[in-house]
């Protein structure tokens, strides 16, 4: 059966029937630091746990370029990435237990679970135990095989990156990764929650939750940290300080709720300059970068008794330096946070309330790039002239 590549909410043929070798095209990286190349392949089936997606939009986040550049161990090669989908159901397996999941709904797409660990079961799927293999090994959970092989040769692609792969015209996507979208209109922007957008979100709303008499400091403002940002105004955040080292993205952070700004590469000491703005230490850091440095800055810039949220990917294998005496002292803490601590199904609904609400102003950072302009959508991340670039399937 091949589903019928339009926007119609509907099949060519009934949606219960065995999908088998379908054909479609996805964004392969064949090798570390090959690019991301256009090619054809087949998705085996769909099975009972899984749902076929015809995507629609698909965001891009510095994690994918980490991948393609082979910065990640447990990756292997050929891949198909992305981790950010929106799109519509094609097809349902027989096993789903989303029961009002329907063929046709427009749907957005957010990372794989164990669904049996611990935080699974009380409500915190982001802190899966197994976060890492069930997501960044890009293949099913079970019998570890891939959907997806290549149409000249056969030879097997991972295909199932964060559940899904989103880099793909047609993806057969595991069912824990599907969240309905009751607004089709807005996909191009609400494409992004389910990665970038909750992360720095989520690390506000569900973790951090600072308050009027708080101060909070964002490192970075990608659309992580803009997120962040975002959520720490919609709390009324007494201080929102943004550190940046391009202006134009601080003078955006002002625009969307930042109190104060501090350019890092104009200003020699920025942990001190953040001491002088707060008066002693903010009570709650994001680190959004990864970069060791700034993550140190993140954890020295606190006040007695602040906590220090990593976000950022880092560097695999490598060492902070902290002052593990003043750390004890002040009572400091630092903390890992994985995609915002968030629900997706629960979470991602909120968020596009927010943002229908006036809140949540992601259409702010999103600009759409046909799948032909993915290297212009690249170097235009790189540039900092797009903050969250979102791929658009033909």
């Amino acid at each position: 059966m091949k589903p019928r590549a339009s926007d119609k909410n509907e099949l060519e043929e009934p949606s219960n029937k065995v999908c088998k070798d379908i054909e479609t095209v996805a964004l392969v990286v064949k090798e570390a630091k090959a690019d991301f190349d256009l090619q054809p392949v087949i998705l085996d089936e769909v099975r009972p746990d899984e749902v076929l997606v015809e995507m629609k939009y698909s965001g891009i986040c510095h994690t994918d370029i980490v991948l393609q550049q082979g910065l990640l161990p447990m990756v292997e090669f050929p891949a198909i990435f992305g981790h950010e989908g929106a799109g519509y159901v094609r097809s349902i397996g027989s096993a789903v237990k989303n029961k009002d999941l329907k063929v046709g709904d427009a749907i957005l797409l957010s990372f794989n679970t164990c669904g049996s660990c611990k935080p699974c079961k009380s409500g915190h799927p982001a802190f899966c135990w197994t976060h890492a293999q069930v997501n960044h090994n890009a293949v099913r959970t079970g019998d570890r095989s891939t959907p997806a092989r290549m149409k000249d040769g056969g030879q097997g692609v991972r295909s199932q990156y964060f559940g899904h792969s989103s880099f793909a015209k047609m993806s057969v996507v595991n069912e824990k990764c599907v969240v309905r979208c009751p607004y089709p209109d807005k996909m191009d922007i609400y494409c992004p929650i389910g990665c970038g957008f909750q992360t720095g979100a989520g690390t506000v709303l569900n973790v951090l939750k600072p308050t009027k008499d708080d101060s909070i400091v964002v490192f970075g403002l990608g659309s992580v940290g803009l997120t962040a940002l975002m959520a720490a105004r919609y709390l009324k955040a007494g201080q929102i300080i943004a550190v940046d080292i391009v202006q134009e993205k601080l003078d955006l952070g002002k625009e969307l709720g930042a109190t104060h700004l501090v350019n890092s590469k104009e200003t020699p000491h920025v942990t001190e300059a953040i001491n002088n703005i707060t008066k002693g230490g903010a009570t709650y850091a994001i680190d959004c970068t990864g970069l060791l440095r700034v993550i140190e800055d993140t954890v020295e810039c606190l006040a007695p008794q602040g906590t220090a949220a990593l976000v950022g990917v880092p560097p695999s294998g490598k060492k902070i330096q902290l002052d593990p005496l003043t750390f004890l002292l002040d009572n400091k803490k630092l903390i890992g946070v994985i995609e915002g601590d968030s629900n997706p199904v629960e979470f991602i609904p909120q968020l596009m309330e927010m943002q229908r609400d006036g809140h949540f102003p992601i259409e702010r950072l999103c600009r759409t790039y046909p799948v032909s302009r993915l290297k212009d959508a690249i170097h235009d991340l790189h540039a900092g002239k797009v903050i969250k670039p979102v791929l658009q399937w033909d």
